[in-house]
């Protein structure tokens, strides 16, 4: 069962030997194994037991062949580091290192895509457009032009025929994802097909650069009042789904610190306002930049913070935000018990969780942490801390919430740079407390009070019709009451074994018994007097009663 889609095409079938290839290059050919795949690609034992190179972690193997295996993949590993619920710290680390960048496409071919996509000469809208990329991925690459008014753009254009590619992968990945859970077990607490099934969303919004054009403006829209951030203008006349146009940002590497002050640019205050935008775009947005590294950020020479990629975005509604309101707090105060009634509130446990062991957990873990430099805190052994206990008491996070966290952290990493004694909960605390306030407002109660009365509106004006319905249904004899058993489908499973054997013990004893009576009437062909259709008989019986035995050994349940 090699492959479980019959509709793959020669192509896929060729990118899925390539995949299985290089991650047979970097030592995890005994998954391939266990995936039933090394028949269909016609690989070896010898080919699969290859040891990887031996200075190279685990994280880094990962991240390597991610690498190697082009854009999807790498989307993969940014998604995973999104999940560090799911994975180890250790591997969230390497995988915030992955990057795409792969040789530029030819002039000729870059300038036919910009052509394709602008319907006309590019001389036409541009003034001037170097051949020359200024970055390029897998996905695109990125080129300075000039208008012919002088205004300085950079051109956005991505690959021809990336977007197949894109979505081969994903239909490879898609099957990938069900063998794993079907064939490694192990592998389901990482959620294969739901991790697929949130790239997919994600990279279909990234290969239209509609969707970051919009974002831009959203984020120009939101900061239109705020003179310490700078968002490019899109021009758009010259952007489509696969050509993204916009104003050129001039400045320097926000974590180029001596550069910073030798442009009379005060990194401390950097920091500072960088932390407020962060957390600003969070709680009074709703709306963020979900990426925020060194290299996608920058300072103009006038000192402003100028965020470029705009295409992986975090969203919160208003209640997410409420129930993030009410973490932070739990986490701002150290309390502990509040923390773990805002888990319990926004459905974050499990059933079965023993609250009181929770409690003990985070309350520990908060005392360590509390109002402590971040200079003195290891954020991996924080980390470790945190989504350990997540695991061990099965608490279940957000994803929107994952993504905050991951913005937050990154951006930790360059405010460690500009000030390494910045204190990044300091920051968030009049954001927070802004929020609650918020959430207790006459307008927001306004919202809360005009919501429970439409529910309670439904309710009273629903549930007769819903009765009527119902009753109406049972009179005519077509009620239905559908019931959940947790464990009937295991339990019918086990009833279908147990009665397939004793069917097959009941066919063996027949043949036994046929056996016995042709002994007895002691006709046909015979050896030494013996009936052979008796002795084929009990052979045969033999045979079956020894597979029968062995099956039921094998399955422990003697």
């Amino acid at each position: 069962m090699p492959i479980p889609r019959p509709d793959l095409t020669i192509k896929n079938i060729k990118r899925y030997r390539a995949i299985a290839g290089v991650f047979i290059k970097y030592g995890f050919g005994e998954i391939i194994d266990r995936l039933n795949l090394r028949a269909a690609f016609r690989l070896g034992k010898k080919v699969l037991r290859r040891k990887p190179s031996p200075e190279l972690s685990f994280p880094e193997r990962i991240r390597l062949a991610l690498e190697e295996l082009g854009p999807t993949f790498v989307k993969l590993g940014q998604v995973l580091s999104m999940r560090p619920f799911l994975i180890p710290y250790e591997l969230v680390v390497e995988l915030t290192k992955l990057h795409d960048q792969v040789a530029p496409m030819k002039p000729e071919i870059a300038r036919k895509a910009i052509e394709e996509n602008l319907e006309c000469r590019i001389d036409e809208a541009f003034k001037s457009l170097d051949p020359e990329p200024v970055a390029s991925a897998s996905l695109s690459q990125v080129h300075n032009a000039v208008l012919h008014d002088g205004t300085r753009v950079v051109v956005k254009i991505q690959r021809p025929g990336i977007k197949e590619i894109i979505n081969s992968d994903m239909i490879i990945l898609k099957d990938l994802a069900s063998l794993l859970e079907k064939h490694i077990p192990e592998s389901r607490q990482y959620e294969p097909l739901g991790v697929v099934s949130e790239l997919e969303k994600s990279t279909n919004k990234e290969v239209n650069f509609l969707y970051e054009a919009r974002n831009i403006e959203i984020f120009a829209r939101n900061f239109k009042d705020d003179d310490r951030i700078f968002i490019p203008r899109v021009f758009w006349e010259y952007t489509t789904r696969r050509m993204l146009t916009m104003e050129r940002i001039e400045g320097i590497k926000i974590t180029d610190t001596e550069k910073l002050r030798d442009s009379g640019i005060d990194p401390i205050k950097i920091c500072e306002a960088g932390g407020e935008i962060v957390f600003q775009m969070v709680f009074d947005h709703g709306f963020f930049h979900a990426d925020p590294h060194p290299g996608n950020l920058f300072v103009t020479r006038d000192g402003k913070i100028a965020p470029v990629d705009y295409g992986m975005m975090g969203v919160l509604s208003n209640s997410q935000l409420n129930e993030l309101g009410d973490i932070l707090t739990s986490v701002v105060s150290n309390d502990a018990e509040s923390l773990v009634y805002s888990f319990s509130r926004a459905g974050a446990l499990p059933e079965t969780i023993n609250k009181q062991s929770l409690e003990a957990d985070i309350g520990e873990m908060l005392v360590r942490y509390h109002k402590i430099p971040l200079s003195r805190i290891d954020m991996s052994t924080l980390f470790d801390e945190f989504f350990d206990i997540i695991h061990r008491h099965e608490v279940s996070v957000k994803s929107e919430f994952m993504i905050f966290g991951k913005a937050v952290v990154t951006y930790e990493e360059v405010a460690r740079k500009l000030n390494p004694d910045y204190d990044l909960i300091k920051s968030a605390i009049p954001f927070v407390k802004r929020l609650m306030l918020r959430k207790m407002s006459f307008s927001q109660l306004k919202r809360d009070l005009r919501v429970s009365a439409t529910e309670w509106r439904d309710l009273v004006t629903k549930v007769p019709m819903e009765i009527r319905e119902f009753t109406s249904k049972l009179n005519r004899g077509k009620g239905k009451i559908g019931l959940d058993v947790i464990g009937l489908a295991r339990l019918i499973s086990e009833l279908d074994k147990a009665s397939n054997r004793l069917s097959f013990a009941l066919v063996i004893a027949a043949i036994i018994v046929g056996s016995s009576l042709v002994l007895t009437i002691d006709i046909g062909l015979k050896v030494y007097g013996v009936p052979v259709l008796g002795l084929i008989g009990y052979l045969f019986a033999g045979i079956l009663g020894a597979g029968l035995a062995i099956s039921i050994l094998r399955s422990g349940k003697l």
